[in-house]
C-alpha cells in the first residue's frame, strides 16, 4: 500500500524497513556510552519521545522521502531504548532477580513480535498503512509518565568520562557501509562496500584502544572472556535464525501454496513458543550456570535447523510447525540466560555500553542471516521471481541455507560452553 500510494519500486520500498533496522544498530553502541554518562533513565526517555514524535509525523508523511528520514529519526529513537532497557534492569534488580526480570522483558518482546503480523494486518486492512504509526505515536508519551512514576533514581556510573565523538562518527559509518553492503552480496559495490565497512572497524578499534574514555571499550573483548564469548554467541544465534521466518514464508506461500496469512499464523508458532520459555530460562538462569542453559538452547536450535535441511515439495505442514516448536524451544532457553551472563560479566559503569552491544548483536546478527539467506538464493535463482520452474533451485537454496546456518550454531554452541564458569555477578 505504500508502494502504491507513493509510487516505489522494490528498491526503494526495502528502505522504508532498511533506513529503520541500519539507524538502530549504528547509534546502538554511541548511545550506550552517552547513557552510562548522562544517565540511563533519561536516555531511555528521551528515546521514547523521539520515537512517539517520529511516529506522529510519519503519520502524515506527504512523500516517500519523508517517510525514510522518519524511519531514520525512528530507528534513533528505538536505539536509545535499545541500549538502555536491558542496563535499567541490571540497575534496579538485584543479581539474584536479574534473569527473571529479563526473561520478563524477552516475553514480551516476543509476545509483541507474534502479535504484531496479526495486529498489522487487521489495521492496514481497516485503517490503510498510516495506521501502523498511531500505536508507538499515542503510546509513546504515556510509557514515559509510567517510567517517570515507577522508575526511581538515575544511573550514570561513567559521568564525567569525555565522549568520544571522532569513533563514534568512524564507528557509525563504518558500520552504515558494512551491513548495506553485506545485505546486498554478492554485487562488486556490496563487495567494496563490505571491504570499507571492515577496514573502518578496523580503524575504530585502533583508534578507541589508545583513547583514555572510548566510546567502545575494546579491552572489553581482549579481558572479559565471558563477555567476549557471550557477544559472539548471541551474534551467531540471530545470524543463523532471524531469517529462517523469511525463507519459510517463501516456502510456505511458493511452495505449499499456502496465503500470506496461513503462513503468518504456521510462523507465529516459533516466537510465541520462545515467548513461554522466556521467562521461565530466565529464572533458571538466576541459580544456575547460565552458560549450561545458553549452550543447551543453541544446540537444540542447531537440531531443529537439521530437520529443515531435507524438507522437499512433500513435506507436510504440520512437520513445519513441529520443527518452528522445537526452534522457538532453543530461542527461549538461549535468549534470557545468554543476556543475565553478559550484563553479569560488567563494572556498574559498562552496563549502559554492555547493553548496547547486546542489542548491536541482534540487529547486525538479523542483518548478517537476512543477507547469507538472500545470497544463497541469489546463487540458486539468479534475481527472478520464484516460480513453478525454479522450484526446485530454491528449494535447493532453502537447504544449502539451513545447513549453513547449522554449522554456525555448532560454532556458537562452542563460544557458548568455551566462555567458562558461572558469571560472577559483577554488576
Amino acid at each position: 500500500m505504500i508502494a502504491h500510494e507513493f509510487g516505489l519500486n522494490a528498491v526503494t520500498m526495502s528502505w522504508v524497513t532498511m533506513a529503520f533496522l541500519l539507524s538502530s544498530a549504528v547509534f546502538l553502541v554511541p548511545l550506550g556510552k552517552l547513557a552510562d554518562i548522562f544517565g540511563r533513565k533519561r536516555v531511555f526517555l528521551t528515546g521514547n519521545v523521539v520515537l512517539a514524535l517520529a511516529s506522529l509525523l510519519a503519520v502524515f508523511a506527504p512523500n516517500d522521502a519523508t517517510l525514510i528520514a522518519l524511519r531514520v529519526v525512528q530507528g534513533i529513537g528505538s536505539a536509545m531504548m535499545f541500549a538502555t532497557g536491558i542496563a535499567l534492569i541490571t540497575s534496579v534488580f538485584p543479581p539474584n532477580a536479574r534473569g527473571r526480570a529479563i526473561g520478563m522483558n524477552v516475553t514480551a518482546v516476543y509476545v509483541g513480535l507474534s502479535a504484531a503480523p496479526v495486529l498489522g494486518g487487521l489495521m492496514i486492512d481497516a485503517l490503510g498503512w498510516r495506521s501502523l504509526f498511531y500505536i508507538p505515536a499515542l503510546l509513546g508519551i504515556p510509557a514515559v509518565i509510567a517510567a517517570i512514576l515507577t522508575i526511581k533514581g538515575e544511573w550514570a556510573e561513567a559521568k564525567g568520562e569525555k565522549f568520544d565523538i571522532l569513533g563514534s562518527g568512524i564507528f557509525i559509518v563504518s558500520m552504515c557501509a558494512l551491513m548495506y553492503g553485506f545485505s546486498k552480496l554478492p554485487s562488486t559495490v556490496a563487495i567494496v562496500l563490505t571491504a570499507v565497512g571492515l577496514l573502518g572497524l578496523a580503524l575504530f578499534v585502533k583508534l578507541q584502544m589508545k583513547l583514555e574514555y572510548p566510546v567502545f571499550n575494546v579491552s572489553l573483548f581482549r579481558v572479559n572472556r565471558l563477555f567476549a564469548l557471550s557477544n559472539l554467541a548471541a551474534l551467531i544465534n540471530y545470524a543463523t535464525t532471524f531469517a529462517i521466518t523469511f525463507v519459510l514464508s517463501l516456502y510456505l506461500q511458493y511452495i505449499k501454496g499456502l496465503s500470506a496469512r496461513e503462513a503468518g499464523l504456521l510462523l507465529v508458532i516459533q516466537p510465541l513458543v520462545m515467548a513461554v520459555i522466556a521467562s521461565w530460562s530466565g529464572r533458571l538462569s538466576d541459580k544456575h550456570d547460565p552458560r549450561i542453559l545458553a549452550s543447551a538452547g543453541m544446540g537444540v536450535i542447531a537440531v531443529g535447523l537439521a530437520l529443515l535441511i531435507p524438507i522437499s515439495n512433500e513435506t507436510a505442514v504440520t512437520y513445519i510447525g513441529v520443527v518452528l516448536g522445537i526452534l522457538g524451544l532453543g530461542f527461549g532457553m538461549f535468549s534470557s540466560p545468554n543476556t543475565n551472563a553478559i550484563m553479569g560479566s560488567v563494572e556498574k559503569r559498562y552496563i549502559g555500553l554492555a547493553s548496547g552491544t547486546v542489542a548491536t548483536m541482534r540487529l547486525v546478527g538479523q542483518m548478517l542471516s537476512m543477507g547469507i539467506a538472500t545470497m544463497v538464493i541469489h546463487v540458486f535463482i539468479g534475481t527472478g521471481t520464484i516460480n513453478a520452474s525454479n522450484h526446485k533451485q530454491f528449494i535447493l537454496s532453502a537447504s544449502v541455507t539451513f545447513a549453513i546456518f547449522v554449522a554456525l550454531s555448532v560454532l556458537g554452541v562452542w563460544a557458548s560452553l568455551a566462555r567458562g564458569g558461572k558469571n560472577g555477578n559483577q554488576a
